[in-house]
């Protein structure tokens, strides 16, 4: 038996008799963060990290709450738990669970870079690895953190010298924080949505010092808002909530953006690929760093990555669960997630051969681009490409089971993408 299996209730570690971020309630839920669609209502008891606890307060309610620190350790009937920093948000971790010498991890939602606010990720040793893949694609490669808080802080200056109000469309926990770090250096007047504003005063009567900021609302004049910075979160675009902002541009902060088109189509005036999740490259490399024998592939392009490590030959596959459906979020389709990207073994032979190697270093440091991406940039997956999965695939993804996709050498491991279903892509926007 695995000692983590995958269940209609979420990953269920049968020794210890606990479950890693249940979708449905249960005794007893080790959280990984505090996001809705890894942590739900209704489970008896909760264990998490210390920062994460005031969060599940704010929206589970009350409910049975212990918390611990990262490489602290407890047990549950002999199995032996230890948090580890993700780096996705404030308080995520990833979930060691140790019993018999036999190691695996939960990576949950995890960000290889270190964004100041949410912990460095720091890979896990480990015999199997169970990995988020929201942005397992090539195409999907960040800019550092530093440069995309000049262009938001760019972009703010442009409209205050415009007369324009600045709006930018968050998530309300985790991106709406990070952002408070870059706006204060060009703007001291940010007001949030109601829904920013309390998780700010839950941090805040926390111990975290983020700067201060107003809540919108109904009796301040508009002229309250002119030149300064609004933070909403992307369920209020187009709302009578967002109409009040006259005159405003709209600028998106999404990993989604990193996609031509997206911004067009959301008729946005501005979009920052800042993302709370892993690039393909930083996925490769937390892969490798855990030293797993095993890979299983959660949400977001399951099929993408799982055939990719199997090629490259560590045996992957992909999972079913009920992450990435993240309320609030910006939502793309298929083709949004993907546009004008055509992916084929051949095209990514420099990124197998980067990975391969000792380094996955930049090879042009003044426009920093990587091998993989310099290899990728032109990738199209559109939906017409893609090779759906068989009867039996979908059979067994249907049920909640596990998908082997270890089928030999005659599978191209990027050219026949997973499921095309818009439901399986609602993944989150960090």
């Amino acid at each position: 038996m695995a000692l983590i299996e995958f269940t209609n209730k979420g990953l269920y570690c049968s020794p210890g008799d606990f479950y890693i971020d249940p979708w449905a309630p249960v005794d007893r839920a080790v959280i990984t963060h505090a996001h809705s669609d890894h942590a739900r209502w209704g489970s008896a008891s909760y264990l998490c990290h210390t920062d994460c606890k005031p969060l599940l307060y704010l929206r589970l309610g009350d409910v049975n709450v212990q918390s611990m620190e990262w490489e602290d350790s407890t047990y549950l009937n002999g199995v032996k738990i230890s948090l580890h920093p993700a780096g996705h948000m404030i308080g995520s971790s990833q979930v060691r669970v140790e019993y018999k010498g036999e190691v695996w991890v939960v990576s949950g939602d995890y960000k290889t870079e270190d964004d100041g606010l949410s912990g460095k990720f720091e890979p896990v040793r480990c015999d199997t690895f169970i990995t988020e893949s929201t942005f397992g694609l090539p195409i999907y490669h960040w800019k550092p953190q530093h440069e995309i808080f000049q262009n938001i802080q760019d972009w703010i200056t442009a409209n205050r010298e415009a007369g324009k109000i600045s709006v930018l469309l968050a998530y309300s926990l985790g991106k709406a924080q990070r952002l408070l770090q870059c706006i204060p250096a060009v703007c001291n007047d940010i007001y949030v949505h109601g829904a920013i504003w309390n998780a700010h005063l839950t941090l805040q009567q926390a111990g975290w010092a983020l700067p201060d900021v107003k809540r919108v609302t109904p009796d301040l004049p508009k002229e309250a808002y002119t030149g300064k910075v609004i933070i909403a979160p992307p369920s209020a675009d187009g709302t009578p909530w967002i109409k009040r902002f006259r005159p405003h541009a709209v600028g998106i902060c999404s990993g989604w953006m990193q996609v031509r088109g997206n911004v067009r189509r959301r008729n946005a005036d501005a979009g920052f690929a800042l993302s709370d999740h892993a690039d393909w490259k930083g996925l490769l490399e937390s892969i490798k760093a855990t030293g797993a024998e095993k890979v299983f592939v959660t949400h977001g392009f399951q099929s993408v990555l799982s055939r990719y490590l199997n090629e490259y030959g560590i045996e992957a596959a992909e999972v079913k669960t009920e992450f990435g459906k993240e309320d609030d979020e910006i939502i793309p389709s298929n083709d949004e997630a993907t546009e004008g990207n055509q992916t084929t073994s051949a095209e990514l032979a420099p990124a197998r051969t980067a990975y391969a190697g000792e380094t996955m270093k930049d090879t042009d440091e003044t426009n920093n681009k990587t091998e993989i991406t310099d290899a990728s940039e032109d990738i199209d997956m559109n939906s017409e490409n893609i090779d759906h999965n068989s009867g039996d695939e979908t059979k067994l993804r249907n049920e909640g089971k596990i998908n082997s996709l270890n089928n030999g050498g005659d599978v191209d491991p990027l050219k026949n993408d997973s499921d095309v279903d818009s439901d399986k892509y609602k993944t989150k926007d960090q």
